[in-house]
């Protein structure tokens, strides 16, 4: 074993150049995955390299993690073994910006909030906005599908990819999508690879749709006497001539962490256009409120980042609750019902894009009976309207006894289970973190 250990190791530095690659002892621990230390950490600082390093996996059987940020290392099911971990946050620049055209290209390892500094000259942004959203690097915010309260109005990142570069299993760089050089037929390649954890290609550059930035923004807070009033204030809004960017839910739990207190619960409605407009959609918006019997509040600069940082806490269980727009009431009763039964009265911190019926849950959390309820009791209240609970984020002991992703139909599964043959039939990404264990 010591032998090849030490040829595989000098075949990584003979690729990458020895400076960016560590092995052994050398390896820092913040590179540990789910309790697993990697054999060799690789930082390549080009595509190229990249494409050597899996190459060179492919034909050694090693498992290969791609690791961007490191915020969604505790999605998925714990890995069975880590051999490479490819840091990508060296492959950081622009590949080509064409502001008149609203698109821009970059590689996998800018972080959101680089490219927001990049953009601000010319009032032009990526609306993207998950939870630790510019610490965040793009490649890793597509891997994982992660978005925030910005996809109600611009969609998720799927909507604004409009190519990818990516490095197959076996080292084959391939092009899907806009600036098509060779693509893989049949599929639509930037999709497949928008939440697949990796576990198909590792995303080398994104092509980018960019929108100018709003000329105003301000954004309002509606109490409600419990949830299921803000669901039917939530309708009614949805019914009127507002155009909201943002209209999230949030708990009492939730409201106390953004510094807003004295309601059960409550909407905040962000509104991003002209200046003349958004005071005319205000007033819109306070006229729907007062009809609810309620009023529209300004809040204070520093809200959002507020609720960002209520909706991505470092420790605990977080959960990704889908439900129907019209069961959302209902819904965070459940939860809040759930979470109190299994851990001794305790309540979540809940928030989530309301229109959407999707919802963000989180909670102290570390024994996997307990958490293992809370799941299963949730799974088989969102099942009946076609919803959905994932884990996405617990610690390591929890995500072995109950599945992260929950059920699958057979169908998808086996489509799934299908692609990931055809991307990667030696199992070299990412192996059994993904869905049914692809």
């Amino acid at each position: 074993m010591g032998a090849v250990t030490g040829s595989v190791g000098g075949a990584l530095a003979a690729i990458a150049g020895r400076p960016r690659v560590e092995e052994g002892a050398e390896v820092h621990a913040g590179f540990t995955i789910d309790g697993l230390l990697p054999r060799w950490v690789v930082r390549p600082a080009t595509l190229e390299q990249v494409s050597g390093v899996l190459a060179l996996a492919w034909d050694a059987g090693l498992a290969v993690v791609p690791h961007g940020s490191g915020a969604a290392q505790e999605l998925g099911v714990p890995p069975a073994k880590v051999d490479v971990v490819l840091d990508l946050r060296d492959l950081d620049r622009v590949v080509e910006y064409n502001p008149d055209d609203l698109t821009i290209t970059v590689q996998a390892g800018v972080t959101l909030g680089t490219l927001e500094s990049w953009l601000a000259a010319r009032r032009q942004f990526l609306p993207l906005d998950p939870p630790g959203a510019r610490a965040r690097t793009l490649g890793g915010i597509a891997a994982t599908g992660a978005s925030g309260p910005l996809r109600l109005r611009y969609g998720t990142l799927r909507d604004l990819l409009l190519g990818v570069r990516f490095v197959q299993a076996d080292g084959v760089v391939t092009w899907g999508g806009a600036r098509v050089v060779k693509s893989v037929s049949g599929y639509d390649v930037p999709k497949l690879m928008v939440g697949a954890c990796g576990t198909l290609g590792v995303i080398g550059e994104l092509t980018l749709r960019l929108h100018p930035l709003p000329d105003a923004e301000q954004t309002w807070v509606v109490p409600c006497r419990d949830a299921g009033a803000a669901q039917d204030f939530v309708l009614r809004l949805l019914d009127s001539t507002v155009q909201p960017s943002r209209v999230e839910f949030l708990n009492a739990a939730a409201l106390a962490a953004c510094e807003i207190a004295g309601s059960a619960a409550a909407v905040a409605v962000s509104i991003g256009t002209a200046e003349a407009a958004v005071r005319a959609q205000g007033d819109a918006l306070g006229a729907l409120a007062r009809a609810a019997g309620s009023a529209a509040g300004l809040v204070a600069a520093g809200f959002w980042d507020r609720y960002d940082a209520a909706m991505a806490p470092e420790e605990g269980v977080r959960l990704g609750v889908g439900t129907l727009a019209s069961k959302v009431g209902e819904t965070v009763g459940e939860i809040e019902r759930a979470v109190a039964a299994s851990l001794a009265g305790a309540a979540p911190t809940l928030g989530g894009c309301a229109p959407l019926g999707s919802l963000r849950a989180s909670f102290p959390g570390t024994d996997p009976a307990r958490v293992k309820a809370i799941v299963e009791r949730l799974r088989a209240a969102v099942a009946p309207a076609g919803g959905s609970v994932t884990i996405q984020r617990a610690p390591r002991d929890v995500r072995r006894v109950v599945d992260p992703w929950g059920p699958v139909e057979p169908g998808p599964l086996a489509l799934m289970r299908a692609l990931k043959e055809e991307f990667d039939a030696r199992r070299v990404l990412n192996p059994g973190r993904f869905v049914g264990g692809l």
